[in-house]
């Protein structure tokens, strides 16, 4: 606890270049970017193999790179080949992080509504971009949150890498303090980098509350 009072209760720590508004917003700006990319890619991705149902291969084939990528290892790869003059380097592997938890569960989340509902929707005379549209994407909408909201917390927790190259972010803290022996500048790093992982959990929570239908998350009271 003193620690993080020495951390928290220093003024140095809320003000400069090093101050944490600046290392926050680094460390948004990282992760942001990151995910509004992955989203980009995996979405419409994920979309269109669940409603077709074909190049399901492709996200058998993301969900286990998911489990074998060594995110720092890549990192340093980039970090070989283009070197340290932009965030790029960094968005690379964060971005290959966070495709697969969304390409999979949107992928999932299509492809699990119901036949007979998918049926219907054709039967009244809907095309296929307006079945996907209007039927399958809400009825899904759950499972692709729950994806998103996967993504954006790996994504949070592993931007601290982007201080092994020398940039900024929440994980300069941590690095530096374990380099130092400034065990309050780590453990205020980690604390930061942790409440904000529950604060884009708790966001997601508010989006789906008001995104997400009554029928569909069950909120909804049978008369």
């Amino acid at each position: 606890m003193n620690w993080l009072a020495d951390f928290f209760g220093d003024p140095a720590n809320w003000s400069g270049p090093d101050g944490i508004p600046l290392r926050l917003a680094e460390h948004l700006e990282f992760a942001g970017l990151s995910l509004l990319l992955a989203m980009l890619v995996a979405l419409p991705l994920g979309l269109w193999i669940g409603h077709t149902g074909r190049g399901a291969l492709l996200v058998v084939l993301s969900a286990n790179a998911a489990r074998a990528l060594p995110t720092l290892g890549l990192l340093v790869l980039v970090v070989l080949l283009m070197g340290v003059g932009t965030i790029a380097p960094v968005l690379i592997p964060l971005v290959a992080l966070a495709v697969p938890p969304i390409l999979v569960n949107t992928y999932e989340g299509i492809r699990g509504v119901d036949a007979d509902l998918r049926d219907a929707a054709y039967g009244m005379g809907l095309r296929g971009g307006q079945v996907l549209g209007r039927v399958l994407v809400p009825v899904a909408l759950p499972l692709i949150l729950l994806g998103l909201r996967t993504a954006a917390i790996q994504v949070v927790a592993t931007a601290t890498v982007a201080a092994y190259v020398g940039l900024g972010g929440l994980g300069r803290y941590i690095i530096d303090g374990l380099a130092t022996k400034r065990y309050p500048l780590a453990v205020g790093g980690a604390v930061l980098v942790a409440l904000l992982a529950l604060a884009v959990q708790g966001l997601f929570g508010v989006l789906q509350r008001f995104l997400v239908s009554p029928g569909v998350s069950g909120r909804q009271k049978i008369r």
